[in-house]
C-alpha cells in the first residue's frame, strides 16, 4: 500500500515569507517564519502536478531520523502541565481567584516558589514524550530539542539599468532564509481526492523525486516513509480513544489555528474556536460549555491567496484576506471533548466553506489524557 507520508529533505536553505506586506524600498527586510503552512505545501504540490486538484494535507512536522517532533505544548511549565482554577482542589488558596468571566478560566503553575524566571524548555518534542502526554504520565517532560534550524539572511541587490548603482527605490533588500540541521527534515501526509467517486486515496511520489518549496525555487528531496506513517497512526488511536471517553480532557493544537467567523461581514479571529462555549459564563442566563481555560501565545498571521475571474471570464488569483492563527503547541482544556465545526465537510446537507482549512492541515489537534484527574 502506497504511503501518503513523506519526508521533505532540504537541499539547501528554505524560502517562507510571512504574511507581513513587503514592498522593497519601504521595508528593507523580509521577514520569514517556518515551518512552513499548509498553503505553502499545497501550491508546491499543486505545481508539481500541473493541474489543479483538491488535497488533504496532514502537517507538516519536524522530523528526525524518521521520528516526528512536535511543537512544545504551552500548558507545561517547569516540566509540569498548569492547571485551571476551577479544577484545583478545593483546599488550594487560589481556589477562591476571580477572573474576568468573559474569559477562559486563569491557569495556575503548580510549581510555586520565589523563583520568578520563566523556564521554557525545549522548543520541540519527540513522538516518545508526546505519547507521554496523550496517556496522561506525570514524568517530566526533558527529551526534546530548542530549535533544530538556523536563519541566514540573503541580501539582494537591483542595479540601475546601463549602470552599476542600486535602484533608489527598491534596489536593496534583505530575506531570511532558513537551513535545517543535519539530520532534520520536514514530514507531511498527502492525499487526493478523486473528482469522480470523492474519495481519498494517497498521493502517489516517486521515490527520490524533487520538488520545489518555498521561494525562489529551492528544493527537497521527497521520500515515503512508513514510519511516520506508523507514529501518526500510533498518536490518532490513543487521541481517539480520549476523544470518546467524555471525560474532562485537553485539546493539543500541533499545526496553527485558524478560529474565524463573519460578524456583520467583518471576519473576528480568535484563540480558541468560536462555537466551543465558555464553561464558566459570567452570565447566569448563559448556558455552560466544554471550554475551561486556553494556554496559548501570540497570534501567527496567515495571508493565503484566492481565485477570481475578471470580466473575460479568466480565472487568476489574488491575495485572500490576512487571518491571525493561534499558534501551535496552544493547549484547551475542556470539561468533556468537543469536535470543531471545521472537521464537518458539510453543515445541514451544504458544504462546509471553512473544512477548507482542516484540509490544508490548520486546526489538526492531539487529545490529552487529563493529567488532574485527582482534583475532579
Amino acid at each position: 500500500m502506497v504511503s501518503s507520508w513523506y519526508t521533505l529533505t532540504p537541499l539547501d536553505v528554505l524560502m517562507f515569507r510571512d504574511a507581513k506586506p513587503f514592498t522593497p524600498g519601504e521595508r528593507a527586510w523580509a521577514s520569514g517564519r517556518f515551518p512552513p503552512t499548509g498553503h505553502v505545501i499545497s501550491g508546491a504540490i499543486q505545481t508539481y502536478l500541473q493541474e489543479r486538484v483538491t488535497l488533504r494535507i496532514r502537517g507538516p512536522f519536524l522530523c528526525f531520523d524518521e521520528q516526528l517532533y512536535f511543537p512544545r505544548p504551552l500548558h507545561i511549565y517547569k516540566a509540569s502541565p498548569m492547571v485551571p482554577v476551577p479544577w484545583l482542589p478545593p483546599e488550594d488558596a487560589y481556589k477562591k481567584c476571580q477572573w474576568d468571566q468573559t474569559r477562559p478560566a486563569p491557569l495556575i503553575s503548580q510549581y510555586r516558589s520565589d523563583d520568578s524566571t520563566k523556564e521554557q524548555g525545549a522548543t520541540y518534542l519527540p513522538t516518545t514524550q508526546i505519547l507521554k502526554l496523550l496517556k496522561g504520565e506525570k514524568e517530566p517532560l526533558i527529551e526534546g530539542i530548542d530549535q533544530p534550524f538556523y536563519e541566514e539572511t540573503r541580501p539582494h541587490n537591483t542595479l540601475q539599468v546601463g549602470k552599476r548603482q542600486v535602484k533608489e527605490e527598491d534596489g536593496y533588500f534583505v530575506e531570511i532564509c532558513i537551513r535545517l540541521k543535519s539530520g532534520w527534515s520536514l514530514a507531511v501526509s498527502i492525499e487526493i481526492q478523486d473528482e469522480q467517486t470523492h474519495t481519498w486515496h494517497p498521493l502517489n511520489i516517486p521515490e527520490a523525486k524533487y520538488l520545489r518549496l518555498g521561494g525562489e525555487g529551492h528544493q527537497v528531496l521527497v521520500t515515503p516513509c512508513s514510519e511516520v506513517a506508523r507514529q501518526w497512526q500510533e498518536l490518532q488511536t490513543i487521541s481517539q480513544t480520549n476523544f470518546q471517553s467524555k471525560k474532562r480532557c485537553l485539546a493539543y493544537l500541533v499545526t496553527p489555528g485558524v478560529f474565524v467567523r463573519k460578524t456583520n461581514g467583518v471576519s473576528m479571529c480568535r484563540a480558541w474556536p468560536w462555537e466551543w462555549k465558555l464553561a464558566n459564563p459570567g452570565n447566569a442566563n448563559a448556558s455552560p460549555g466544554s471550554l475551561v481555560s486556553v494556554a496559548t501565545n501570540k497570534p501567527i498571521p496567515i495571508n493565503g491567496r484566492t481565485r477570481a475571474v475578471n470580466p473575460q471570464q479568466e480565472m487568476f488569483s489574488l491575495p485572500a484576506p490576512q487571518v491571525f492563527a493561534a499558534p501551535p503547541g496552544s493547549v484547551y482544556y475542556l470539561e468533556y471533548p468537543t469536535s470543531l465545526m471545521q472537521d464537518n465537510e458539510t453543515i445541514n446537507g451544504v458544504p462546509n466553506p471553512i473544512h477548507r482549512w482542516r484540509q490544508l492541515g490548520y486546526s489538526e489537534m492531539l487529545w490529552l489524557s487529563n493529567p488532574f484527574q485527582e482534583v475532579q
